[in-house]
C-alpha cells in the first residue's frame, strides 16, 4: 500500500469517477483504475460498485475512507512539522531525572507549551541510565540528566548548574562538617546516581563512614528526613521546594561542588522545529540563571 494509492482512493471517492481523478491528479484514468484494483486486492475488499461510468463507494471503502483521510492529514501534518519554515508541531517527547522535573523544568515546560501550542508534549521521569536508553531506542527526543554523557549518537547542551544542600531534621543536632555525619543513617537515590556519587566521594575524603539506605523518591527521602530518620544530600532545588513546612535544615559546603544538569538528544534525526524550538529554550534558560 502506497500514499499514491490511498491518495487516488481518497481523489476517486470524493469525485465520484475516475476520469474526473485523473484530471485532478494529473494522470491518465487507466493509471488510476489500476492503482484502485490493486489497493482492492491488496485489501481484498472491493472498495467501489461500479455502475456505468461512474463509481459508489462500498461499505468497506467508507471505512477505509476515514482511515484513509487520516492518513494523509497525518503525512501533512509530518511535512510541517519537519519544515525549517514552519511553526513547530507535532509529538515532543521530553523526559528528566525527577529532580529537574520536580525542581527546574517546569517553568521551561509552561512556557514552552504557551509560546507553542501546537507541540503536544508528551513526558516522562526516570533514571538517567533508563532516558539515555530511551532516546538510543528512539522512545524520547530528548532529556535531562545529571551526567555530561560522551555518546557518538548525542549532542548535549547545559541546563543547569545544580548547587548540592545537606538536609536533617530542623530537631537534629547542627552538621558543621563531614565529620558531623559519622554513624548518621543516610537516605539516597540508588547507585548510579550522580548525587550519590558526589556524597560518597566527600565522605571518603574526609575519612567519614555512614550507612546509606536507597531510596528512588525524593518525596519518600525527604518524609524520612523530616521525620527525623536520618540525613541526604539533595539538589538545591529539591531543598528549596521542599524546605517551607517540612521542618528541614539546610547545610552547603563548598568541597561540594555543583554538578551539571544537561540536555541531551540524538543528533542523526534531521530537522525537527519543535526540538529545536526546546533546546534553543532550555540554552536561554541557562543563559539567564
Amino acid at each position: 500500500m502506497e500514499l499514491a494509492q490511498i491518495r487516488m482512493f481518497k481523489t476517486v471517492a470524493n469525485l465520484g469517477s475516475v476520469a474526473q481523478a485523473s484530471v485532478a491528479l494529473h494522470c491518465v484514468p487507466s493509471n488510476v483504475t489500476a492503482r484502485i484494483k490493486a489497493l482492492e486486492a491488496e485489501l481484498k475488499v472491493s472498495l467501489f460498485y461500479r455502475q456505468g461510468r461512474g463509481l459508489r463507494i462500498t461499505p468497506a471503502g467508507e471505512v477505509f475512507l476515514t482511515y484513509a483521510e487520516k492518513i494523509l492529514a497525518l503525512t501533512e501534518e509530518a511535512k510541517r512539522a519537519v519544515d525549517p519554515t514552519s511553526e513547530p508541531s507535532g509529538l515532543l517527547r521530553i523526559g528528566a531525572i525527577e529532580s529537574s522535573a520536580t525542581s527546574r523544568l517546569p517553568p521551561v515546560l509552561t512556557k514552552f507549551h504557551a509560546q507553542y501550542p501546537n507541540v503536544e508534549l508528551q513526558f516522562k521521569t526516570g533514571t538517567w541510565s533508563q532516558l539515555v536508553d530511551d532516546i538510543q531506542h528512539h522512545r524520547l527526543d530528548g532529556a535531562i540528566v545529571a551526567i555530561d554523557i560522551d555518546r557518538p549518537f548525542l549532542d548535549s547542551t547545559t541546563f543547569f548548574n545544580e548547587a548540592l544542600v545537606l538536609i536533617s531534621s530542623a530537631s537534629a543536632d547542627p552538621i558543621k562538617s563531614a565529620k558531623d555525619i559519622e554513624g548518621k543513617t543516610l537516605f539516597m537515590w540508588p547507585e548510579p546516581c550522580p548525587y550519590r556519587a558526589a556524597l560518597a566521594t566527600w565522605l571518603s575524603q574526609n575519612k567519614v563512614k555512614a550507612p546509606i539506605t536507597s531510596i528512588a523518591s525524593y518525596g519518600t527521602i525527604i518524609g524520612c528526613v523530616s521525620a527525623g530518620s536520618g540525613i541526604s544530600l539533595v539538589p538545591k532545588g529539591i531543598y528549596e521546594q521542599y524546605q517551607s513546612g517540612m521542618g528541614l535544615v539546610g547545610y552547603e559546603f563548598e568541597e561540594l561542588e555543583t554538578i551539571e544538569n544537561h540536555f541531551i538528544w540524538r543528533n542523526d534525526g534531521g530537522h525537527f522545529p519543535a526540538l529545536d524550538a526546546f533546546t534553543k529554550m532550555i540554552q536561554q534558560y541557562n543563559h539567564c540563571r
